[in-house]
Formats: C-alpha cells, sequence, structure tokens
C-alpha cells in the first residue's frame, strides 16, 4: 500500500532522513522504533506531506505523492494522530471531531461515524459540550484519534500515542490502536515504548541516525541482542 525509497528530508542544513526505504503492506500494523532524534517523527510528517522531500519517493497504491501536500494527503486516505495529541483547546469536544471530517461531504456516513466514535470512547460523548484544553492528557489522546478516524482514513499515521500517558492509560491506547487494524485500516505507528509496539506490530523497522538498520517481525526484533540492550534496558 505505501512504499518509501530512499527518502531524504529534513529542516535547514540537516537531513534527518538519509536514504529511508521500507514498505506498508495493506491491513498490516507496522511500527517504526529508534531512539530520540533518529527520524521517526519526520518520517511520518513526510508522508503526510507536511516535510517536504529533498529525495526519494513515497507510494501509495503505486501512485507518486512525494510532492503531495497535507490536504491532498488526507483526499487520499491518510490521517495523521501527531505527536502531542495537538487537539483544538478552545473548541468542544464534537468540534474537534467534526475538524477530522471537515474534506468529507458524505453527510450521513459523518453522522455515523461520530456515533461509532462515541461508541468507541464513551468519555468524549460524556465530555462532548467540553472544551478540548480542559480534558486529561489521555481523554486529549482518544479525542486526537478519533478526530483522525473521522476522515475514514485507510492508512492512519500514529505518532507517539502513548507519550506522558499513565501505565493504565497506555494500555488502552494500544488496545485501541490494535482494534483500528483489527478493523481493516493499515497503521504506521511511531513509539518510544519499543516493546508495545513490537509485541503489538505486523513487521518493525529500526531506524537509527536517519537510516533503516534493521527490519523483521516485532518478535525477531524483541530477540536481537542490539535491540535488547539499546531500547528494551537489555
Amino acid at each position: 500500500m505505501l512504499e518509501i525509497e530512499d527518502l531524504v528530508c529534513g529542516y535547514g542544513q540537516i537531513s534527518a532522513l538519509k536514504g529511508v526505504s521500507f514498505t506498508v503492506g495493506q491491513g498490516q500494523l507496522v511500527a517504526l522504533v529508534g531512539a530520540n532524534g533518529a527520524g521517526k517523527s519526520t518520517t511520518l510528517r513526510a508522508i503526510s506531506g507536511l516535510v517536504p522531500a529533498r529525495a526519494g519517493a513515497i507510494r501509495l497504491d503505486g501512485e507518486d505523492v512525494t510532492r503531495a501536500d497535507p490536504r491532498a494527503m488526507l483526499r487520499l486516505g491518510v490521517s495523521h494522530c501527531p505527536e502531542g495529541r495537538r487537539v483544538f483547546p478552545h473548541m468542544t469536544v464534537a468540534d474537534n471531531l467534526a475538524m477530522g471530517a471537515y474534506l468529507r461531504r458524505d453527510a450521513a456516513r459523518v453522522r455515523a461515524d461520530l456515533d461509532r466514535i462515541y461508541g468507541d470512547f464513551p468519555r468524549l460523548h460524556e465530555r462532548r459540550a467540553q472544551m478540548a484544553g480542559t480534558l486529561s492528557g489521555g481523554e486529549q489522546q482518544m479525542l486526537a484519534i478519533g478526530r483522525a478516524l473521522m476522515a475514514r482514513p485507510r492508512l492512519v499515521l500514529f505518532d507517539e500515542p502513548s507519550l506522558g500517558l499513565a501505565p493504565n492509560i497506555v494500555e488502552q491506547m494500544f488496545s485501541i490502536i490494535g482494534a483500528v487494524r483489527n478493523a481493516g485500516v493499515t497503521v504506521l505507528l511511531v513509539e518510544q515504548n519499543a516493546f508495545a509496539a513490537l509485541e503489538l506490530c505486523d513487521h518493525a523497522y529500526l531506524l537509527e541516525a536517519g537510516r533503516i538498520a534493521m527490519s523483521g517481525k516485532g518478535a525477531d526484533l524483541i530477540a536481537d541482542p542490539h535491540v535488547r540492550a539499546a531500547y528494551l534496558g537489555g
């Protein structure tokens, strides 16, 4: 479904990605793991059109989308759930969810999707008239996920969904992401909690200093001595 080939991009004079290549198959949950500064978030931002590629290619279903902007990527079915949640703090929960569907014109299906999101996240339904900035961190993450799903995406990019959350909420977040994959949506997950990501994923890539250093099934990376020593606490 998604193919990244020799992707180079960065900020100013710094190249954060130095020839990254990987694929994400239809219906897969693929994890990108690595240290802070390895280029994981930049990879997602490049895919969604927020950071321009300097070289290489991004293809979606065989179509070159390397130069597509964020609006075009969203229209193609790629939704980005960003690091730090980035909810609209002075808008209600309901209005934040509506923003996720702002490009859609199928009003009846939007209402059905909103009902489904409220069913999956009862806390959001309870707080639908509340300003998003007053929610807890876990509730804001639920809202960010719900907003991304309101676009009815084929591919969701999750960037550090467990960051800053309490352990019991982290477990819930990974359960939700697994359910998204099980519903047939393709997922590309960037996550500092490497062990949890590797346990959940179908395939994983280890990113080090802007390059893919290793790839394989999650269990294979968990068993690898380098990965265990560097990213899993030995």
